[in-house]
């Protein structure tokens, strides 16, 4: 059907308007019916947390995710827990051994400073497209916005593909405080002088996923999104949901 007139949606091998999914143990079979439906609208894959040491059927799962065009990564806990046991030299070969092209490098768990991230994606960076993780898993933990915006604008100049804002799957810390409700006033003030076309912002629930397409328009950049919530927010990024109804072409803020 192609008679509304609605968003210009980015499509194909896109470079924003990213929907990156997390999968936190989708059965193989499971993942292929999905897929075979849905895998257009999905850009990149992360195995959660540390859930890819223990995935069953791992390389099938990574060559599937290729297959269909998708992007396939590790989450940053699992990266953290081998900086913490000084094993990122095994890390990366596994990665390589598995033909995956994307690694996250994050501190969201533990405390690695901003010169050990720089250090580590200069030692990565040209062998893997690097995205790297902001904000910390603790909600207790208050970032100040210059911190914020210092630590994107120097990770992207590093050579990062993208920055993460962290938000948890839980949509919990970060971006978001311990009830759930996002800082909006952080977004806002965070996206000034940033190109947001290269910032992922974590967005689990329909809730925030409707808050960051209706301030920063359909081809916003959302991750951590439910493998099966990828057709509902296609269709907010359309605006064919009440929440994102009002949604045009002048709401796609984001170069195109």
């Amino acid at each position: 059907m192609e008679f509304l007139q609605l968003p210009n949606r980015t499509s194909g091998n896109r470079k924003f308007g990213l929907t990156s999914i997390i999968d936190k143990g989708t059965p193989l079979g499971e993942l292929e019916h999905i897929l075979k439906d849905y895998h257009h609208f999905i850009d990149i894959a992360k195995f959660g947390m540390g859930t890819a040491y223990v995935t069953p059927n791992l390389k099938e799962k990574v060559n599937l995710y290729k297959k269909y065009g998708i992007k396939p990564y590790f989450g940053g806990t699992l990266f953290e827990k081998c900086y913490a046991q000084q094993k990122i030299s095994e890390y990366l070969k596994c990665l390589k051994n598995l033909e995956i092209e994307w690694v996250e490098v994050s501190n969201g768990t533990i405390d690695i400073t901003l010169e050990e991230r720089l250090g580590i994606i200069q030692r990565v960076k040209n062998d893997f497209f690097v995205i790297a993780e902001v904000g910390s898993k603790d909600s207790n933990q208050e970032m100040p916005i210059g911190k914020w915006q210092e630590e994107i604008k120097t990770l992207l100049e590093a050579g990062c593909e993208y920055v993460i804002t962290e938000g948890r799957d839980s949509g919990t810390s970060g971006i978001y405080d311990q009830s759930g409700s996002l800082k909006a006033d952080l977004i806002r003030q965070l996206v000034k002088g940033i190109d947001s076309t290269k910032i992922i912002f974590e967005a689990p629930t329909t809730k925030h996923q409707c808050f960051f397409i209706n301030e920063l328009g359909a081809n916003v950049n959302l991750g951590n999104v439910n493998i099966k919530d990828v057709l509902l927010l296609e269709t907010q990024r359309w605006g064919l949901r009440s929440d994102t109804f009002d949604l045009g072409d002048c709401a796609c803020r984001l170069p195109s």
